[in-house]
């Protein structure tokens, strides 16, 4: 290995060091599962408010954003930093589910409103969202040591997944949001460095880069258009934001959603920006990685590459704290104790390594694959959350549910090249623009579906009563 790897490879143990030396064994489930510390205290807004921030800025959510804005210029970067206005959501989610309605979990709430139907379609598919947060994960950390299938690869993806796992199972989501706040820190100091390496250069104009995407047509713009469609339903979907929602108190909760929407927004925006710049600056054939280490040099380079690690270590530790609490406390799969959480958390690193090895390498088609099918809760949200209504039917509910799981599942298909059956329907090829036809039909069709059942649904209408 060169030496910036060398060293990229020590600050990497290093974080896991600090992670696990500020990790405190959970004595109780209150520890584990709800983010108590010993003396039973929830966290403050600005632990709350990093937290909330790195298990958002995913590895593959950074690399994501640059490389949007390196192919699609600043517009790119703006669609995904669009999906962070999902704090904003899902503080007004919040708002009603925990604090107007009273429920003590987005489970509950199901239940209440569709019975089993409701629980098992959303455990099913927030499992399959977290299952493909520790693929995505350790697939981005496999990739900054080594080539695909290379030893770096391979013991990098092993190591680092198996450190952030250590200190997972010893403190649960207590030492996820502890370890948050400190990688939070250092994050914002790397991503300061960068932003000054990158302006120091002389290049990086950013009057130029507002400029970088005239094209009205172009792809960019069209996924501006399906993240603001999608982030109605995204944060209800996403387990690790929602668990946020319920630990700390009403005043500590809607002021670290509000603060991380901005935050994390900047912070999307920031490596947007790089992509940009180095998109106005590649050379014919050259992909991203090698355009930044061109411009600013390897060492600087090593500093993005160290926000990665971070922000994989960051979410990874917050994502097997939510599958600990889903399989074993929300879906009641086994007794509620901190060793069977444990084992959840080891069954799903499992799953993620298999993903990763034997699985498809498309980072955003994750994203949009999960995207996709979480709108079946947009209508939940609209319908039955924030208009109150208690009078809709199960076969609403299902209809909205399957119209999106067939929707991801044919824009997964049709991504992939197994498929091509929407582009001779429309005469649209480029998979994002797919994607929004996909998106409006599977809102049209859930909404459409929950507004007939309002209406000939048979029950009394009324407003569900406040439960708080």
């Amino acid at each position: 290995m060169n030496e910036p790897v060398v060293t990229l490879a020590v600050i990497t143990a290093a974080v896991a060091f600090v992670s696990l030396r500020f990790s405190n064994p959970a004595l109780t489930t209150q520890s584990f599962y709800q983010g108590q510390d010993a003396s039973g205290s929830t966290p403050g807004i600005l632990t709350l408010t990093f937290s909330q921030v790195t298990t958002w800025i995913f590895a593959r959510s950074i690399m994501n954003a640059a490389i949007l804005g390196y192919f699609y210029g600043i517009v790119g970067a703006l669609a995904y930093a669009a999906y962070y206005l999902s704090f904003l959501t899902g503080a007004a989610i919040i708002s009603s589910l925990r604090f107007r309605h009273g429920f003590g979990s987005v489970q509950e709430f199901l239940s209440d409103r569709f019975g089993l139907a409701g629980t098992t379609s959303y455990n099913f598919v927030v499992g399959v969202r977290l299952l493909s947060e520790v693929f995505a994960n350790l697939l981005v950390i496999g990739l900054i040591f080594g080539m695909d299938g290379s030893q770096e690869y391979v013991a990098s993806i092993i190591l680092v997944g198996a450190a952030t796992l250590g200190y997972s199972l010893l403190g649960g989501l207590n030492a996820s949001i502890r370890t948050d706040a400190i990688q939070m820190s250092l994050f914002l100091v790397v991503l300061g460095a960068l932003m000054l390496v990158a302006i120091s250069s002389g290049t990086f104009d950013v009057p130029a880069m507002m400029a970088t995407s005239p094209d009205a047509a172009s792809p960019g713009w069209i996924l501006l258009a399906v993240a603001l469609l999608q982030v109605w339903s995204y944060p209800l979907h996403d387990p690790v934001m929602m668990d946020r929602g319920f630990i700390a108190d009403r005043k500590t909760t809607m002021a670290s959603f509000y603060h991380a929407a901005w935050i994390s927004v900047l912070c999307i925006m920031a490596f947007g920006l790089l992509g940009v710049w180095a998109g106005m600056n590649k050379i014919d054939g050259e992909t991203f990685v090698p355009t930044l280490t061109r411009l600013i040099g390897e060492w600087p380079t090593l500093l993005f590459n160290v926000a990665l690690v971070v922000s994989c270590m960051s979410t990874l530790d917050s994502t097997f704290a939510s599958t600990a609490k889903l399989t074993v406390v929300d879906m009641r799969a086994a007794e509620p104790t901190v060793a069977n959480g444990r084992i959840a958390m080891a069954l799903f690193m499992l799953g993620g390594l298999a993903m990763v090895f034997f699985g498809s390498k498309d980072l955003f088609g994750a994203v949009a694959v999960s995207g996709t099918a979480s709108m079946f809760l947009a209508p939940v949200v609209f319908f039955s959350l924030w208009m109150g209504r208690t009078d809709i039917p199960v076969w609403s509910y299902l209809t909205a549910f399957f119209s999106a799981m067939a929707a991801a599942i044919l824009y997964f298909t049709e991504s992939s090249g197994y498929t091509n059956l929407i582009g001779p329907l429309t005469g649209l090829e480029h998979k994002y623009a797919k994607l929004l036809v996909l998106s409006v039909m599977t809102l049209a069709i859930g909404c459409g579906a929950f507004a007939i059942g309002m209406i000939t649904g048979g029950a009394r209408p009324r407003l569900a009563p406040g439960r708080a």
